[in-house]
């Protein structure tokens, strides 16, 4: 397995240009793709933002910053991915997009070339199973904000071959990342503990057993949480919180996965959360 120096993105928005921005930092060269200029342009002014952001705080100097944004090519070109031994599909969380993109990838790359996705909720056996190159397909699950989250769930298919997850795994370590190694299972890890405690909290809330405040309160001073169940719910969006829900109940068949009915009552309201102004709390 050749040594990654090269890594392309397809997806220049939240994640993508978080990640490319946690690669350029740390000295590989990146190949930004997205389908429009404008969004490449955006997804580059996004990157430079955050880098003047760390010059504020003297975590980096200007010469820091010149020599990452340097190392990121932006264009709207499958064909510029081609130079990467990586590449990471960084794209809506929708099955039909990212299943079109890896076939087209797949046509287009080296057949040494490895194909990672970012996604938080999609099968990486079922995805890797649509390339002709299931054994060095691998999932990359970055948290958001990319540049200050550490972790990244590295998700292996059924068909991932060790020596992809070995060169994924140090790619990780080399962005400042730390990386831990989880099987294909809907949700993956940190999700499949973190949403049921949201929805669990719901419960709580529904029972009457004490208010969203004391509820929140509860878990960030006797867990140490940074931030309550609920009010978390509201940042994610309660909408979302509730499809996740939904995706395990449907794929474990397993009533502990069940939505709270309150839940689903707050999105049929179109209580969302922040994005809405009101959800557990209002805005």
């Amino acid at each position: 397995m050749s040594k990654i120096t090269t890594v392309g993105i397809v997806g220049a928005g939240t994640m993508g240009n978080g990640i490319a921005q946690a690669c350029a930092v740390n000295g590989l060269n990146v190949v930004m793709v997205d389908i429009s200029d404008a969004a490449v342009q955006k997804g580059l002014a996004t990157v430079a933002a955050s880098l003047d952001r760390l010059i504020k705080k003297e975590k980096i100097t200007q010469a820091d910053k010149d020599a990452a944004l340097a190392r990121i090519k932006g264009s709207t070109q499958y064909d510029d991915l081609k130079v990467a031994q990586l590449v990471i599909e960084a794209a809506t969380e929708n099955l039909e997009l990212k299943i079109k993109i890896l076939r087209q990838l797949d046509g287009l790359l080296a057949p040494e070339t490895l194909i990672a996705t970012n996604t938080s909720s999609i099968s990486i056996t079922q995805l890797a199973a649509v390339t002709g190159r299931s054994d060095r397909f691998i999932g990359m699950h970055f948290f958001n904000p990319v540049p200050m989250m550490a972790l990244v769930e590295i998700i292996r298919g059924l068909q991932t071959s060790d020596a992809t997850h070995d060169s994924v795994h140090a790619l990780a370590l080399q962005l400042g990342k730390t990386p831990i190694t989880v099987r294909n299972a809907p949700g993956f890890v940190v999700n499949r503990i973190l949403v049921p405690m949201i929805n669990e909290a719901f419960f709580v809330l529904a029972e009457g057993l004490a208010s969203a405040e004391d509820i929140d309160a509860g878990m960030k001073l006797g867990c140490n949480h940074p931030i309550g169940p609920l009010a978390l719910a509201d940042m994610i969006g309660l909408d979302v919180c509730l499809a996740v829900m939904n995706v395990y109940f449907a794929e474990f068949n397993d009533s502990k996965y069940r939505p709270c009915p309150l839940l689903k009552e707050m999105v049929a309201a179109g209580y969302l959360g922040r994005k809405t102004g009101r959800g557990v709390y209002r805005y």
